[in-house]
């Protein structure tokens, strides 16, 4: 998986002063292609192999399928293999509206795409060498919209009162306070209610949740030239460790990896609402 420092977002700065960035509704990135270990994440991501293909390999099948890209459902355990290659990345929040309907889309956790495919999809950029920023945002309006399900999503599961907490956990500063008793204040609902209609809304327990958003905000750390001591200090992880082993879990690679290759890989966001 390819991480970068978003330059719309997470401009380079000396920490302490930094603010620690979690991410949009949708965000690109591109570089050089690499390999993943197994791993799960909650954003959608799909991920296009600019010429030939990728391997990739879904939950716990030892079969590894070969595809010119690869869209993958939010919390499905996966690897891939893009070595060799320049790869362009597209991650959706699942509880934004694009991901809401990118999930309306998909009838199985991943959706695997040929060379014809993947050409169609990439039409708007160049084949090979440099991709102009200001290109970004255009292929992502049009990406979006060729991979989306109905414009009119039926039965939403977003349970208002957990949009609402949503912006509360996505805005910047973080919240200090995430206990069960504060957030169930900020939702305006009971624990135990929070809990159940959280998961039944994202599709995750609340805790796991917290964990990603944490981890989203190291990685933007990372990125911006903090050491991973200070990413786990500033995001709530005990320690480099936990935080090394919470970030090959969710993102198949380690902390050093985004550290090394941030320089090569350039992103840009979608300036739209998450929630």
């Amino acid at each position: 998986m390819l991480l970068a420092r978003p330059p719309d977002l997470a401009p380079r700065a000396p920490w302490p002063d930094m603010p620690l960035v979690v991410w949009p509704a949708a965000l690109a990135m591109w570089g050089p292609g690499d390999a993943s270990s197994r791993h799960a994440h909650h954003a959608m991501h799909l991920l296009l192999r600019r010429e030939g293909t990728l391997t990739f390999r879904a939950g716990t099948t030892k079969v590894d399928s070969r595809a010119a890209g690869v869209l993958v459902g939010p919390d499905v355990p996966h690897a891939i293999d893009a070595t060799g290659g320049e790869v362009i990345l597209l991650f959706v929040e699942p509880e934004s509206q694009d991901g809401e309907r990118l999930r309306a889309s998909l009838d199985s956790p991943a959706r695997l795409f040929d060379e014809a495919a993947r050409d169609a999809l990439l039409a708007r950029l160049p084949r090979k060498g440099p991709i102009a920023h200001e290109a970004i945002g255009p292929w992502m309006e049009a990406t979006l919209e060729a991979l989306a399900g109905p414009t009119e999503v039926p039965a939403p599961r977003m349970h208002p009162r957990v949009r609402k907490l949503l912006r509360h956990l996505r805005a910047e500063p973080a919240p200090e306070d995430t206990s069960l008793e504060a957030l169930s204040e900020v939702a305006g609902l009971s624990s135990g209610r929070l809990m159940h209609a959280f998961t039944e809304s994202t599709g995750v327990p609340l805790r796991p949740y917290l964990l990603w958003l944490r981890l989203q905000r190291a990685a933007g750390a990372l990125a911006s030239g903090r050491t991973a001591g200070e990413a786990a200090h500033a995001a709530g992880f005990s320690d480099a460790a936990h935080l090394t082993r919470t970030f090959r879990r969710m993102f198949g690679t380690t902390p050093s990896f985004l550290q090394r290759r941030s320089q090569f890989v350039q992103a840009k966001a979608r300036p739209t609402d998450a929630s």
